[in-house]
């Protein structure tokens, strides 16, 4: 086993390997032996029908900061492009300025949502060799792209959807993110402390029988482990009901799970998303903090609406003895809707925001790990049922 480096980002944020682990449930595993090693996440990008005033509210209501732009004004004609950051977290919101603008295809197909879940890689060309000879569809080749600030190596390659995977080696970059991005700060009012450190997850949404696919081509083409697998009661309601299966890189920096809808008395949150959005895609991305409890505050006073939970979760004695002893009295949980959920290796607390756009499709979780390197699935049912609540108020149950 090899010790696992701290990215860039990761230094610049002041995180340690030791708060990762807490964080997102970092391991060490050896390179050198991955045909695929991934390091990181490197950015979500989204595709959003109004960029400017997306890069507003993910300033405001979640607390990121303002460090790069394209557009317009720096020779880029087709989109404008906002690069925020909280802690080693990277979002990336993409918006058509030109009509032709494939962004703003993408915006009339599917609303809203997620386009590229890039990572970071050390090698381009090996990872692009290797998914090529595991019949991966190679969207952009292996290239250089260059400025003033150094050289990024550069190639994609498709997942579930229209949803791609770009793999970055910036190594030789010293730039605020890629070759045509500037320097671009806000007036933003930031919160004291931020709201998140890091990128846990981002679950994909695919159609009915085609989770195992997307698991083998995870393990196959770029080298994922299984981390987990929820099936049956484990993941259903009274009405509706999903499998899933989690993929994760060898150090787990970026986790993939993967749901598809199963058979119910009526329409699951899985067939909800591949309706609104029209394809496979990404529906919620985890992002991981270390006080849950000052996140949630601050962001409901910016305007953030969390799925609520009814007061007989937090009465139950059967979870009240599972949980134990966790580091806030039960009751202050109750009072924001929080979650709680204990494993074999810890515990975590998490919530989920309401959709954050027009459709119901993309929609954030907040987690707190404290050891666990789980998902919740003590707390599916009870967020399955807050979700059929809000189907249901919207007609779509």
């Amino acid at each position: 086993m090899t010790s696992v480096d701290l990215t860039p980002e990761e230094r610049d944020a002041e995180l340690t390997v030791d708060r990762l682990k807490q964080l997102v449930g970092l391991v060490d595993y050896d390179q050198s032996t991955d045909p695929f090693p991934v390091t990181a996440m490197d950015a979500v990008v989204f595709v959003s029908g109004n960029a400017t005033q997306s890069a507003h509210y993910y300033q405001h209501a979640f607390g990121m900061t303002l460090v790069g732009y394209s557009g317009p004004e720096t020779g880029n004609r087709d989109h404008k492009a906002f690069v925020l950051r909280s802690g080693s977290a990277r979002f990336v919101i993409v918006g058509a300025v030109d009509p032709a603008s494939p962004y703003a295809d993408h915006h009339r197909r599917h609303g809203d949502g997620v386009v590229d879940l890039a990572l970071e890689v050390p090698d381009v060309d090996r990872c692009i060799e290797h998914a090529r000879r595991q019949g991966a569809d190679v969207l952009e080749e292996p290239h250089d792209v260059s400025d003033e600030f150094g050289t990024v190596r550069r190639a994609a390659i498709a997942t579930y959807g229209e949803t791609r995977h770009t793999l970055i080696d910036r190594s030789r970059y010293e730039g605020v993110y890629l070759p045509g991005f500037v320097e671009r700060t806000s007036r933003m009012t930031r919160p004291e402390k931020r709201l998140f450190q890091a990128v846990d997850h981002c679950v994909g949404n695919v159609e009915l029988g085609r989770m195992d696919e997307w698991v083998d081509f995870y393990n196959r083409v770029m080298g994922f482990v299984n981390m987990a697998e929820f099936v049956g009661d484990d993941i259903a309601t009274e009405y509706s009901a999903l499998m899933s299966k989690v993929v994760a890189n060898g150090n787990h920096r970026v986790k993939f799970p993967l749901n598809e809808p199963a058979l119910g008395k009526k329409r699951s949150q899985i067939d909800e998303y591949l309706d609104f959005y029209g394809d496979s895609g990404c529906q919620h991305i985890a992002i991981a903090t270390n006080d849950i409890l000052r996140s949630v505050d601050e962001m409901i006073a910016r305007g953030v609406e969390f799925l609520s939970t009814p007061d007989s979760y937090y009465d139950d004695a059967e979870l009240r003895a599972r949980i134990g002893e966790v580091r806030v009295p039960v009751e202050q949980l109750k009072a924001r809707g929080i979650l709680v959920d204990r494993d074999e290796d810890g515990y975590l607390l998490q919530i989920f925001t309401r959709p954050v756009g027009d459709r119901p499709t993309v929609f954030f979780e907040l987690i707190e790990r404290h050891g666990s390197l789980g998902f919740g699935k003590g707390n599916f049912k009870a967020l399955f049922e807050a979700i059929e609540r809000e189907q249901d108020a919207r007609g779509n149950l």
